[in-house]
């Protein structure tokens, strides 16, 4: 079993490459993959791991209620400095809400699956889920980036 802090050390290391790869792209935060309908952009990424570690940190384990519009997250635009700020945010308030939790007991707004199971039967579990998340984000960016880049070189 690891500890709080070395949990939250992964996830600050995946939210500080978030970061790291929205400053690199730069002017292509909201940039989209050319071809490929339904790709997200860097800051969508962003909006959307911002609410999903809302989402299962304070309203499925806490019960603190953080409203989510999930199908905005993947309309959002801003810029790099906006992007930071939201990680940031989302950075402490899954600090808090990690600190928060109880990682043996049921959470508080559990997820139900479609034949009445709950999705995920601790506030443990939800947290592995909120990582599960960050990791397969960070891969999904750091693919856009490459090909991003990779276009940008080849129009120069």
């Amino acid at each position: 079993m690891i500890t709080v802090d070395e949990y939250l050390a992964y996830c600050d290391r995946a939210l500080d490459a978030f970061a790291e790869i929205v400053e690199e792209l730069d002017d292509l935060v909201n940039a989209r993959l050319d071809g490929i309908p339904g790709s997200n952009s860097a800051f969508v990424l962003v909006a959307h791991i911002a609410g999903m570690a809302a989402n299962w940190g304070s309203t499925v384990n806490r019960g603190l209620v953080v409203p989510r519009d999930r199908p905005a997250e993947f309309t959002a635009t801003g810029t790099v400095d906006e992007a930071r700020t939201l990680l940031e945010r989302t950075r402490a308030r899954l600090h808090e809400d990690v600190h928060a939790a109880s990682p043996m007991e049921q959470p508080a707004n559990p997820v139900r699956e479609k034949d009445g199971t709950i999705a995920y039967a601790t506030q443990g579990d939800v947290l592995m889920h909120v990582y599960e998340e960050l990791a397969q984000h960070l891969g999904q960016l750091e693919v856009t980036r490459d090909v991003l880049i990779a276009g940008s070189a080849a129009r120069a």
